[in-house]
């Protein structure tokens, strides 16, 4: 018996249907059947084109989804049933995490069955441009252990699609509700809330499309009144059940007033839409309810009272309030961006100065990454030379006590920008920035490249949202030099940034640390962290997803923490790019630190006697350490195809490589973690990925590119079999 069935079903609207069959084919997911409830003649042949590899079902024009469904799941034989509509898509690997997923469900003891997975999605617009769902920290919040649904609620604030969650069979054939429902959402709330339990899965395994708005039939006035409809339907499910009954109410009084104050309706159909709104505001609200604070209580209050002509006029005198107060600061705008302009202009016909350099790092976030080693050299080297930083007005407390800095846009800002010989940053400077014929611009990067970057970006359009690459490349046509860690980021710099730069293949000075650190400064890393003595101390450091909304562990940190044993120490650093947002659930504790915000990172790295990461950049760094490194890869097919590599990281890989939570556990709890096998491939890795990093890169920077010194007279570059790393923390504290 399959674990899974996949019932795809429609007709093959815009041919989405072909390229959805393509990716189920192409590579077949196992224990998954594929079965197509063909709506027409045209998605018929589409499926019997792509035979054997799925189960066709032709249904004739007209046939409604709820019709096709059940059709489909018909002649399912799958222990679980996956609704795809056939303008949807799914994530490469997608349906075998669900199937995964659902075979654990199916393993656990207990008379209580899951009947409903809820897993994220990401959403994709009619141009192709892929946008991540918000949902992803909601399933996160609940956690992978199965539960009722009065105990996770909150579950119901997820879109309501059945392509993001994967049903029972049993559960499915139990309920005939669910087979005749045509209203997608409502069959989608509905199996939630007949549910016995539910589970979680934080991974994107699905993609809904969102056609473009003027190729849907005109909206009548009864699909405004079906949702009141909907929810009205609904709401007697949650009979004595107070936090669904909580939580599908603000879902409706939320959806009634955001259609109310989108639509342009004609005045007869607003007043009835209001009123039905109104009955049923009043009729469903549970008991000892709060209404929100602000406006939106306003809102509320007067849908509740049925006051039709108070609303249009708070409706009116707000967009009056936002024109103006656009208008204004459209005008502040303008008035300001003159103003800099003209201070800009006027710098730059001063000369520059040669003992002024400016540097920035991650748009302005402070001292840090490679910017921060060159300074510090700088001030060794040549104490004549100025450094001055950029950083944003909200982390310039955070700076180290007597850091020069500016804030972006003030007047000092341009003046700085306009005079400075030297331009050293990890990102690009902003646009309007000139670059002079005689400054020097210093791009360092801030990591070896995996993931596809700048002009590769093209072809991945969840990666390249709003990205402008004209602009893109002025930006990069300042560039003087571009540093580079290993010949793999020359070459993929060259390739995502063509320009005139020269490439200076110096190692990154943010690693010279490496192997400049002293038994003396792991054993303070390791106390300022708490870690104690003879403690293995585990960093995991994920990067972002371009298809999540935000930090989504991916890891069960508190079982995996406990999984380790006593003597096991999980330091959990989130990505930057999801600033100070601690860890959903998380506790600081002596088994688990959330050390998200924790500067710099290299210190982290001095202290762990592992790493645990994804796709990060910081496995090309802590290789130089000679330290074991556990690959997590459990979405890397979603990955890999959303955001574009350069290599197989699968194949080419700096140690063990887990793709379930229950393989990195084992992989530590063997020993595997630093195995033999684990040294042979960290061993490759270095030597392709560590190429020029030797602890000096910092002093090659300053002296060929401030201090003007010829390239053979810089150090060389000592082999990798040469270098000597920092102590391990086992070392250090012996």
């Amino acid at each position: 018996m399959p674990q899974l069935s996949v019932i795809v079903h429609g007709s093959n609207a815009q041919g989405h249907l072909t390229e959805l069959l393509d990716s189920l084919t192409a590579h077949p997911p196992p224990g998954t059947e594929v079965i197509v409830a063909a709506v027409g003649d045209w998605a018929r042949e589409t499926a019997e084109g792509h035979a054997p590899g799925v189960t066709v079902v032709p249904l004739p024009d007209g046939t409604g989804d709820a019709e096709a469904r059940t059709a489909g799941a018909a002649r399912a034989s799958g222990r679980w049933l996956h609704f795809v509509h056939a303008k949807d898509g799914l994530p490469a690997g997608g349906p075998r995490l669900i199937a995964e997923r659902t075979a654990e469900l199916d393993a656990l003891d207990g008379a209580d069955p899951v009947d409903v997975l809820l897993f994220d999605h990401v959403g994709t617009d009619w141009q192709g441009v892929g946008r991540p769902s918000p949902d992803g920290r909601r399933l996160a919040a609940a956690g992978r252990a199965p539960r009722p649904l009065d105990e996770a609620a909150d579950l119901l604030r997820l879109a309501p699609l059945l392509g993001n969650r994967a049903l029972r069979t049993a559960f499915w054939r139990a309920h005939e509700e669910l087979h005749t429902e045509a209203d997608e959402p409502r069959a989608a709330h509905a199996a939630l809330l007949a549910a016995g339990r539910v589970a979680c899965l934080t991974q994107a395994a699905y993609e809904h499309r969102v056609p473009r708005p003027q190729s849907l039939p005109p909206r009548t006035p009864e699909d405004r009144f079906a949702l009141i409809d909907r929810y009205e339907s609904l709401l007697p499910l949650t009979e004595d059940r107070r936090a669904p009954r909580a939580v599908l109410y603000d879902l409706m009084v939320r959806d009634l007033v955001a259609t109310f104050a989108r639509e342009d309706l004609p005045d007869a159909v607003a007043r009835e839409f209001f009123r039905r709104a109104s009955l049923a505001a009043v009729r469903w609200r549970p008991d000892h309810h709060q209404r929100p604070t602000g406006p939106d209580g306003i809102r509320h209050a007067l849908l509740e009272e049925g006051a039709y002509t108070r609303y249009r006029a708070l409706q009116a005198a707000n967009r009056t309030r936002r024109a103006a107060r656009a208008t204004l600061r459209t005008r502040k705008r303008q008035l300001g961006a003159k103003v800099r302009d003209q201070q800009y202009r006027r710098a730059l016909g001063r000369p520059v100065d040669p003992g002024l350099a400016v540097f920035a790092a991650y748009w302005n976030r402070g001292v840090a990454c490679n910017p921060a080693a060159i300074a510090a050299k700088l001030g060794e080297l040549a104490p004549h030379i100025r450094p001055v930083w950029t950083v944003s007005k909200k982390n310039a407390a955070l700076l180290p006590p007597g850091t020069d800095h500016v804030i972006p846009g003030s007047r000092r800002y341009w003046e700085v920008m306009a005079t400075a010989k030297y331009l050293t940053n990890n990102v690009n400077f902003p646009n309007a920035v000139v670059k002079r014929p005689d400054a020097v611009h210093l791009q360092t990067h801030h990591g070896t490249p995996l993931k596809r970057m700048g002009m590769d970006q093209r072809d991945y359009p969840a990666a390249a949202q709003g990205l402008d690459f004209a602009a893109l490349m002025a930006r990069v046509d300042r560039w003087d030099y571009s540093l580079s860690a290993n010949s793999h980021s020359t070459r993929m710099w060259e390739r995502a940034y063509p320009s005139r730069y020269t490439s200076l293949d110096y190692g990154y000075p943010r690693n010279d640390v490496y192997y400049t650190a002293t038994a003396a400064d792991i054993r303070a890393a390791r106390e300022r962290l708490g870690i104690a003595p003879g403690q293995t101390a585990v960093l995991y450091a994920p990067t972002h997803r371009d298809y999540e909304a935000g930090f989504t562990p991916r890891l069960d940190l508190a079982a995996l923490a406990g999984s380790l044993g006593e003597n096991t120490v999980l330091l959990v650093r989130a990505h930057y790019f999801y600033g100070a947002a601690r860890l959903s659930g998380l506790r600081h504790s002596g088994r688990i630190i959330d050390v998200s915000v924790y500067d710099p990172v290299e210190e982290l790295c001095l202290a762990a006697d592992a790493l645990v990461t994804d796709y990060s950049s910081i496995m090309f760094d802590y290789a130089n350490l000679d330290r074991p490194i556990v690959i997590y890869a459990d979405d890397w097919e979603t990955y890999r195809t959303t955001r574009g590599v350069y290599f197989d990281l699968m194949a080419d890989h700096p140690g063990q490589v887990a793709r379930t939570q229950e393989e990195l556990t084992e992989i530590f709890r063997s020993g595997a973690w630093r195995d033999e096998c684990a040294a042979k491939a960290r061993a490759a890795f270095r030597h392709r990925f560590c190429e020029y990093d030797d602890g000096r890169a910092a002093e090659r920077v300053v002296r060929r590119v401030f201090l003007g010194e010829p390239e053979e007279a810089l150090p060389p570059v000592l082999p990798v079999e040469r270098r000597t790393p920092a102590p391990t923390p086992e070392e250090a504290t012996a």
